[in-house]
């Protein structure tokens, strides 16, 4: 589950927030029905309790809108992508803005709904399709700067 906290915070605040999130899924353990995976049940405790801190920091309430959103000049072609390893494209994922790696993490990476992230989150079913937007187009950016310097 610490990769799961550091996707969300970093690799600073995980280890504090994996600790708290150990300790709700011991408190909670009873509460667990046996309907799904028990780690997707972990899962869903672990990404609350990451959000909950980034909520404390009130890292969410400064995410861009819709009106920050510029295009990356395309999107990153096929033959960049695969000289990339999936943990450079992680750790540019890390790079992100806490907001918009939230709002990245909870639509591509967990499978949340942007209404679902909306709700989650405390923005506009908008805001979160324009973060991921905005995202999208700054790993764009990075993947694209990556791939110029190993060459």
């Amino acid at each position: 589950m610490y990769p799961v906290c550091v996707r969300y915070l970093g690799r600073e605040d995980a280890k504090d927030v994996l600790q708290e999130g150990f300790l709700t899924v011991f408190d909670k353990i009873g509460t667990y029905k046996g309907e799904g995976s028990f780690e997707g049940w972990m899962r869903r405790i672990f990404v609350n309790a990451s959000l909950m801190q980034l909520r404390k920091n009130d890292v969410l309430r400064h995410a861009d809108d819709i009106d920050a959103v510029h295009d990356a000049g395309g999107p990153v072609e096929a033959g960049v992508l695969s000289q990339i390893g999936t943990r450079e494209i992680l750790d540019l994922v890390a790079e992100l803005p806490a907001g918009l790696r939230s709002v990245f993490n909870l639509f591509v990476l967990d499978g949340y709904s942007h209404a679902e992230v909306g709700a989650l989150l405390g923005i506009t079913e908008q805001s979160s399709r324009s973060q991921v937007s905005r995202a999208r187009s700054l790993l764009q950016e990075k993947i694209k700067k990556l791939y110029n310097d190993k060459q």
